[in-house]
């Protein structure tokens, strides 16, 4: 089809205006009626967490961005692990046995001292191996730095993926991590390194971190992550306060979460699924938010969210969640 020298205007300038802000347009996924499939710690349900053969398990399903979480060590190296601590349902030491209870913090061990577990095999009989019974072992994986991941994405000429990333502190234990500002500044001198700030965006639950990280790269979305459940409630919103979590924003001043992050300068809203409704969906497209929604693995709970219109979804299982986004694309075809 032919473009009329209006169009090709109109398309100069958007040219030039995803140079200059290309972050913004290349946060989520690039149509607007797709949805930004993410593959949560790779794709915990059917390989080791955090670790490089879970993130490349992702990048084979064709996931649009690899979840993750980071801690940093006590020489100041970037990793790629949930956990403070190491953890005993994932952990064996360099003889090959299981750790008997919660392990070190991560950032009291040196990059070396990491090594020499292997987090390649889950603990039978475990909580955490009856929930993910299709996950595959892989044993001698070690937990890797975060300019790992980001070479071996390069090593692949994936110029396409994104990246979903976490900073993990925890108000009630400042003692197991960097603070929230330095862990920031980390995080994001190696984001710059590599290259990758432009494919990034950063995620907390811990809000105080997200707040560092919009002084330090506001050039870099960040994601508020948010639950309301008994098992956990960093919203805290039957409070007379605001939460620790929540770096001083309080629901009662703002009414809804969305608003909450909103006011915090959020780029996305990440609320457990479970918590999501349409009316809080509306208040967040209202608002101008990504909603990107965590942790869906079954095809109940991933329809429910996709009917909503959420423009993302977290998942153990990109193979499931991804055949069920291309069976609903199809079945939408005239």
């Amino acid at each position: 089809m032919a473009i009329c020298g209006r169009d090709v205007r109109i398309e100069r300038r958007i040219a030039m205006i995803h140079t200059m802000f290309g972050v913004a347009f290349t946060l989520f996924a690039s149509v607007a009626t797709a949805v930004d499939l993410q593959g949560h710690r790779g794709a915990r349900g059917l390989a080791p967490e955090n670790t490089l053969p879970a993130f490349a398990r992702a990048l084979a399903l064709g996931v649009d961005t690899l979840e993750l979480d980071t801690g940093v060590t006590r020489d100041g190296v970037v990793v790629i692990h949930h956990d403070l601590a190491l953890n005993p349902d994932i952990a064996r030491d360099r003889d090959g046995k299981r750790l008997e209870k919660k392990g070190p913090p991560i950032h009291a061990l040196t990059f070396a001292e990491l090594q020499q577990y292997d987090v390649g095999r889950l603990k039978p009989g475990t909580n955490y191996a009856e929930r993910n019974p299709d996950q595959q072992p892989v044993d001698g994986t070690r937990i890797p730095r975060l300019a790992d991941l980001f070479a071996m994405v390069r090593d692949k000429g994936d110029q396409r993926v994104r990246f979903n990333i976490e900073i993990k502190t925890h108000p009630a234990f400042p003692d197991e991590t960097l603070a929230p500002e330095p862990f920031a500044q980390a995080l994001i001198a190696e984001i710059r390194r590599a290259g990758m700030g432009g494919r990034a965006t950063i995620q907390s639950f811990d809000w105080r971190a997200l707040q560092a990280a919009q002084r330090i790269a506001p050039e870099i979305p960040t994601v508020y992550l948010s639950a309301q459940q008994s098992w956990f409630d960093n919203v805290g919103a039957a409070g007379p306060e605001a939460s620790r979590w929540t770096a001083g924003f309080h629901l009662g001043e703002h009414g809804s979460v969305p608003a909450m992050v909103k006011a915090a300068g959020g780029a996305a809203w990440s609320p457990y699924y479970g918590d999501l409704d349409a009316e809080k969906m509306k208040i967040a497209k209202r608002l101008g938010l990504k909603v990107v929604v965590w942790t869906v693995n079954d095809a109940e709970a991933g329809g429910r969210m996709l009917d909503l219109g959420v423009d993302g979804i977290i998942t153990d299982r990109p193979d499931l969640m991804k055949k069920l986004v291309e069976e609903r694309k199809r079945r939408q075809l005239p």
